[in-house]
């Protein structure tokens, strides 16, 4: 199991299209992937449960990546955490 922490840095926070591309890119991986923010944990494969999580912008989360292809899986929503999600 991997983990990494990202700050949220998209004016909308993980609201309708950048939880839309992130659930997407997600499910191109067999790995599970989990996100975590405060007390609660999804699955990033599914928009309703991203979405729940009431992630804003400045909020801290934390990803749990699980399994056979989890490093490519990782260092893609690294990317997308890190660079991708400010043009959202």
């Amino acid at each position: 199991m991997i983990t990494k922490e990202f700050t949220i840095d998209c004016h909308v926070g993980l609201h309708a299209r950048p939880a839309a591309v992130l659930v997407d890119e997600a499910s191109k991986y067999k790995a599970d992937i989990v996100l975590r923010h405060k007390e609660k944990q999804m699955s990033v494969k599914s928009i309703i449960g991203v979405m729940a999580l009431g992630v804003k912008s400045g909020d801290r989360v934390e990803l749990l990546v699980d399994g056979e292809d989890e490093m490519p899986a990782m260092a893609r929503l690294s990317t997308f955490f890190e660079q991708e999600i400010k043009a959202l």
